[in-house]
């Protein structure tokens, strides 16, 4: 019996991995369009370039998350959760745009830097979205 639910629950932690990684794929892909299309093809500066291209990617990862990826771990108010997001959000962004920042200024792209701090953020996230913004919610035992 511990078999099948031990099975079971690595098959949905699986799944929620899947899903949370495809709404981060979402953002990235989003992202680095929007970032191309501003810096490369209207030649803003790569930062006001990359400010918007995270802020569209902030929101569509977001409602990928808290609506698909950790539906069923939704037992928080909707701000608790969006406070969350958006505070951790925040101390990500400043490690990303260190992290490009950091590599163009040895000669290394942004599109690179794009791919190298999404690898980080990858780990980072998971972490952080599974059990600080959209946690599971404690069972109680009952006692015989």
């Amino acid at each position: 019996m511990n078999s099948t639910l031990s099975k079971l629950k690595n098959r949905k932690e699986v799944n929620r991995f899947t899903k949370f990684w495809l709404g981060g794929w979402l953002y990235f892909w989003l992202a680095y369009a929007v970032f191309a299309i501003f810096y490369s093809g209207l030649h803003w500066s790569w930062f006001p370039a990359k400010l918007l291209a995270d802020g569209i990617g902030w929101t569509t990862n977001y409602f990928a998350q808290r609506y698909w990826a950790f539906a069923d771990q939704i037992h928080l108010s909707e701000l608790q959760h969006a406070g969350r997001y958006v505070s951790i959000e925040s101390i990500g962004f400043l490690l990303d745009y260190l992290i490009i920042w950091g590599l163009k200024s040895i000669g290394i792209t942004p599109y690179i830097g794009f791919f190298m701090s999404a690898g980080f953020f990858t780990v980072w996230s998971w972490f952080w979205y599974k059990y600080w913004v959209f946690p599971e919610k404690k069972r109680l035992h009952k006692l015989a």
